[in-house]
């Protein structure tokens, strides 16, 4: 017997017929004296979608300096997902900031298309050469 379940409900039919199978394999475990934890919640991003958000991210650390910086393309990912979940800075223990928010692997489909369509349009404002679309 498994000890791990992952469903993926599309429509109200097929997500009835899964959780259907679910239960049988939760009852028997509950019996058995067994906590589960059940997580429903949207679907995260895609294998494509992060491929595609590091090229963007890439392409963008080579090609635009920021206040004077070469950012790193994980420095740009945790500046383009403070735009978009509109996170806040804090001062640090030691000095400096801390950005606290949201990480993106926790972002869904649409946040990461979302995100992405942002990273689009400032690359289009600093003249940035996207290497997926020459």
């Amino acid at each position: 017997m498994t000890d791990r379940l992952a469903l993926t409900l599309f429509n109200p039919d097929q997500g009835h017929k899964e959780f259907v199978k679910a239960w049988e394999l939760s009852k028997s475990m509950l019996f058995a004296g067994h906590r589960l934890t059940l997580e429903i919640r949207p679907e995260k991003r895609s294998d494509a979608q992060n491929r595609r958000l590091w090229a963007l991210l890439t392409d963008i650390s080579q090609q635009v300096e920021w206040h004077g910086q070469k950012l790193s393309p994980e420095d740009w990912k945790h500046i383009f997902s403070a735009a978009m979940k509109k996170q806040r800075a804090v001062p640090g223990l030691d000095g400096g900031f801390v950005v606290l928010g949201q990480s993106t692997s926790r972002m869904t489909k649409a946040e990461m298309s979302e995100m992405q369509e942002l990273m689009a349009a400032f690359g289009a404002e600093h003249n940035v050469i996207f290497k997926e679309q020459a």
